[in-house]
């Protein structure tokens, strides 16, 4: 049981725990301050019960194998990786956020505003769904910086289905908003996600 004490766990853990509070509370400050504090709801943290029970299931798997298999978490050279994912995966998110500012949205849009334009700049100039690419690679980079196999399995398997069928959702609503536009920047442009078009 000492090893949930040790400086593998510590490090570890309290890396995880950093990167999921960091990410969720600079996703509700950057949609107040895009939005307005009166437009967002505790929904805009991202967190549902299949997310929370993710996290717990890979939280088990972690204190399981730390305490059971403990020389598992000591590749540090994963570790390191995982945590440069969670990094990069931040970045992307929240470049894709700033870039779309009021065009990005928590929740998919099913109708047009005013306002609403084609965004094709920036990180939009090399995929359609930087906002999702960030998440799959962050949220991979958790499960790979804590050396847990089984849920790296899981979270590729469960959030790229989760955006496969998001995805197609999603562009089904800004083909009907942007039209020709729209179809001839997916023809180009990669949605960001493997497999995914």
């Amino acid at each position: 049981m000492t090893e949930i004490l040790s400086y593998t766990a510590c490090r570890q853990l309290s890396q995880m725990f950093l990167a999921i509070l960091f990410f969720h509370i600079s996703e509700y400050i950057l949609a107040m301050a895009i939005h307005g504090r009166s437009n967002v709801t505790l929904s805009s943290l991202l967190i549902s019960t299949h997310y929370i029970l993710a996290m717990i299931f890979s939280l088990a798997e972690y204190i399981f194998e730390i305490v059971f298999f403990p020389h598992l978490k000591e590749y540090w050279v994963i570790s390191n990786a995982g945590l440069a994912m969670v990094l990069i995966g931040e970045v992307i998110r929240k470049l894709a956020i700033l870039t779309a500012g009021h065009a990005f949205t928590h929740l998919i849009r099913t109708y047009r505003l005013d306002d609403h334009h084609l965004i094709t700049h920036g990180v939009y100039r090399f995929m359609r769904h930087p906002g999702y690419s960030g998440f799959l690679i962050w949220s991979v980079g958790t499960q790979i910086m804590l050396c847990n196999p089984i849920s790296v399995v899981a979270f590729v398997v469960i959030v790229w289905r989760f955006f496969a069928r998001r995805i197609p959702y999603e562009e089904y609503f800004l083909r009907q908003f942007f039209g020709r536009d729209y179809q001839e920047y997916a023809r180009k442009v990669g949605s960001g996600i493997p497999f995914i078009n």
